[in-house]
């Protein structure tokens, strides 16, 4: 006979519920709200329907920012990941000089975003900031407020530091949790360091790596803060991605219709990446004629 299943847990998970149908749901709801209406101001809405979501997706500006997006996660991505792993790698396992790497790699994560774009904002001028004196000294013309290759190499280069270290930190717990008799078998074998880390410590880590990777990836996608310091979505449009457009519908322009489809597009965005991602990285090749399921 079945054991009865115990259901009060359930009652432990109602106010978390409650706390997120608050502060998630309701929003949410009202940004749906928003999205289906136009509004004159003195709080009167009129029935738009889809028209905004029609207008938005027709939109030049929508593509142009929605492809400036993806190519910066796209960017991010491809730097971050590999040298967050190469960086976990080279770090030592135990001792005074694994706790020194680890703080040193939390640093860049302790300071807040707006803090981040105002340094490298100081720190790429030409005439008084020290990676931009440099780089023109060497000859290299840089200014990121006039030039959009310039511009784009800050925003990264920004991004990587910042971000690189959450990577790390994934990555190196991972590695710590691989049992020591993984590598004295290898050792045995006589595999190479390649084989290592081929074999052993990338399928270990690989989950620590879809969450690395998915929050990556959420977070690039969703950068506002930085770039709008440093270059406030210039030179031009060169760095207005898709949440600098967003809060400039939404605040400067004041058009709450659009602004609000336009959230609920981008909000569907990256659900859609995300799952895209995960499905991907966690797949698993469907099995061979002959071999056990």
């Amino acid at each position: 006979m079945d054991k009865p299943v115990n259901q009060k847990a359930w009652f432990l998970v109602l106010p978390v519920l409650f706390i997120v149908a608050i502060s998630a749901i309701i929003p949410l709801m009202t940004v749906v709200n928003y999205s289906v209406q136009d509004t004159f101001g003195n709080n009167q809405f009129f029935w738009a329907g889809t028209e905004w979501y029609e207008e938005l997706l027709a939109s030049s500006r929508f593509h142009d920012a929605l492809v400036r997006q993806i190519a910066f996660s796209a960017i991010i991505l491809a730097i971050e990941i590999p040298l967050g792993v190469a960086i976990a790698l080279t770090m030592p396992r135990s001792g005074v000089w694994a706790s020194a790497c680890l703080v040193l790699m939390a640093l860049p994560l302790l300071i807040p975003w707006n803090v981040v774009g105002t340094i490298w904002q100081v720190f790429g001028r030409g005439d008084i900031g020290l990676l931009g004196a440099a780089v023109n000294n060497l000859g290299i013309p840089y200014n990121y407020t006039q030039d959009t290759l310039s511009a784009w190499v800050t925003v990264v280069v920004m991004d990587v530091w910042h971000w690189t270290s959450l990577v790390v930190l994934l990555a190196y717990a991972g590695l710590r949790s691989i049992p020591d008799a993984f590598y004295q078998a290898a050792r045995i074998d006589g595999a190479s360091r390649l084989s290592v880390f081929r074999y052993i410590q990338l399928p270990k880590i690989k989950h620590v790596l879809i969450i690395a990777v998915l929050l990556r990836f959420m977070d690039s996608f969703m950068i506002y803060t930085e770039p709008f310091v440093v270059t406030g979505g210039g030179p031009g449009n060169a760095t207005t991605f898709l949440s600098i457009d967003l809060v400039k519908m939404a605040v400067g322009q004041f058009d709450l219709g659009p602004a609000a489809a336009m959230s609920i597009v981008y909000f569907l965005i990256i659900l859609l990446f995300s799952w895209i991602f995960y499905t991907v990285m966690t797949g698993k090749r469907p099995p061979m004629h002959g071999e056990n399921r």
